[in-house]
């Protein structure tokens, strides 16, 4: 694929890549650690302070 194929593919995404109709379930598991997990950079461990 060459560079102007690339470079069309990318402005008709705006720069951005959204899957379209993506429904996928969250377990409730996963929104708890998505609310008490810190950043990459920290280890992505929980933080339980984060909460409240």
């Amino acid at each position: 694929m060459d560079e102007a194929e690339l470079s069309r593919r990318d402005q008709a995404l705006n720069g951005v890549y959204a899957p379209v109709n993506r429904e996928r379930k969250v377990s409730a598991a996963l929104r708890a650690y998505a609310a008490m997990a810190t950043s990459a950079d920290k280890g992505a461990v929980r933080d339980v302070s984060k909460l409240g």
